[in-house]
């Protein structure tokens, strides 16, 4: 949700919202197919392959922050929002994407809580369309909820562009918190802090 506030502030509702698409339906998407095929069980059962995904999830975190820490120029008069939107579409989804597709967490949720509502013995529709459709659901509403954040905090990039100060500080905390989120991640020892 960091990056989709940080996204929405800094460059406006429009790349927040493709953030939020690339982190809920694409990566909902390859997640939900993952869980179809059994290899979110491997992720449960092999701490060796959840520590991996953890340790590239928390320095994936520890990457963005610094970006964002790096890029924030005290100096800076004017904000200009037009030169910050010009992320690229791809950039956005990519960012997206990778985020949600690095924390271990969000598909041992998914692992987690989905069967509970399957019923195999349905005659109307498989187990595979019952995760299917359960899955769908949920990262939909996920993303409507991240659009909900990535709008509004796009309309408070507009006030704070006209106060550029207040950006600059912004790009700091954001920064500062996935650092922080990264680290936090990094020495859980399998507690996710995402």
């Amino acid at each position: 949700m960091v990056l989709v506030i940080g996204r929405g502030i800094g460059q406006g509702s429009r790349t927040a919202l493709l953030t939020a698409l690339g982190m809920t339906l694409f990566a909902g998407v390859i997640q939900i197919l993952l869980l179809v095929l059994g290899v979110a069980s491997l992720l449960s059962t092999s701490p060796l392959a959840f520590e991996l995904l953890r340790w590239v999830g928390a320095a994936y975190l520890v990457w963005l922050g610094l970006k964002l820490l790096i890029n924030a120029r005290p100096g800076a008069k004017f904000v200009d929002r037009k030169r910050l939107a010009e992320v690229p579409n791809m950039v956005a989804l990519r960012e997206g994407l990778i985020n949600n597709l690095t924390n271990p967490k969000s598909i041992a949720f998914l692992f987690a809580f989905l069967p509970q509502f399957i019923d195999p013995g349905s005659g109307s529709l498989s187990v595979t369309s019952q995760l299917l459709l359960l899955g769908f659901i949920a990262k939909f509403s996920n993303f409507l909820i991240l659009s909900g954040v990535a709008v509004s905090a796009g309309s408070l990039g507009g006030y704070l562009s006209r106060h550029p100060g207040w950006i600059v500080w912004q790009e700091r905390f954001a920064g500062a918190v996935m650092v922080g989120l990264g680290l936090k991640l990094a020495l859980s020892g399998g507690q996710s802090a995402r």
